[in-house]
């Protein structure tokens, strides 16, 4: 029970890496805030999983990329679980589509930096007065902020690079008051994102290439999470930890 009795928030904790990491945390004694925006029945899925396990967890929609979202977001926590947050993990995000440069209008791009960036940036405008020493709060990016994504991918790689460095500029505001922020670049990981936005044979050949030969899974990215919530990455702050199998190397 690495995290009896904190108190974490995951924005789009619902399905894929989202279900999971709620579940890591909720295992290990975190009381577990699940946001969704849309997908309800994920969720509520979600939280049955965990409550049935023994653990503690609510849920709650909201649309983090406004102020007024996350306003309601972390109101249902401080309802629920008083007024101190011990791990943020801003998780939600997404490609949208991918259009190449000449269809990327300027309506797309805040679209996606907004879902990408602004989300995780309002979110710890507002949790971070909340934390107190010791809290933890972990990004994700992704490997696109590393290699600028696939074709279409653009603008979402360059979110995601931003989100990268606004990672390092929080761990230095905050790390004075004991609080580590820090951030994943996920690879190839099977969900439902690639699902939806990479062909199966493409998939099929990044796995190829990768050096342990697969696809990642979301439960081992959730254990990645759970290592920087704890107090075994009581050290780690500013950091973008890559995890792809080895596909690429920052």
């Amino acid at each position: 029970m690495r995290l009896k009795d904190k108190v974490a928030i995951i924005t789009g904790g619902g399905r894929d890496i989202g279900r999971e990491v709620s579940r890591v945390l909720a295992r290990e004694g975190a009381k577990v805030v699940i946001n969704f925006a849309n997908d309800e029945a994920s969720a509520a899925e979600t939280l049955d999983s965990i409550t049935s396990a023994g653990g503690e967890a609510i849920v709650c929609r909201a649309d983090v990329t406004t102020a007024e979202g996350v306003a309601t977001l972390v109101a249902a926590a401080r309802d629920a679980y008083g007024a101190e947050v011990h791990i943020l993990v801003n998780l939600a995000g997404g490609m949208v589509e991918r259009r190449p440069l000449a269809d990327i209008d300027e309506a797309f791009f805040d679209t996606v930096m907004t879902l990408n960036l602004k989300s995780a940036y309002l979110m710890t405008r507002a949790v971070a007065p909340l934390m107190t020493e010791g809290a933890a709060i972990i990004n994700f990016s992704s490997q696109a902020g590393r290699d600028g994504g696939g074709p279409g991918a653009a603008i979402y790689a360059t979110s995601k690079g931003a989100l990268m460095t606004f990672t390092r500029s929080m761990a230095k505001e905050l790390g004075p008051r004991g609080v580590r922020v820090n951030s994943l670049c996920p690879g190839m990981i099977a969900t439902s994102f690639h699902d939806t936005f990479t062909k199966p044979e493409v998939r099929t050949a990044v796995a190829a290439g990768t050096p342990l030969r697969r696809q990642g899974r979301p439960e081992e990215v959730a254990e990645t999470v759970l290592f920087l919530a704890s107090d075994a990455a009581a050290f780690v702050t500013g950091a973008n930890l890559d995890i792809n199998g080895g596909l690429y190397f920052s």
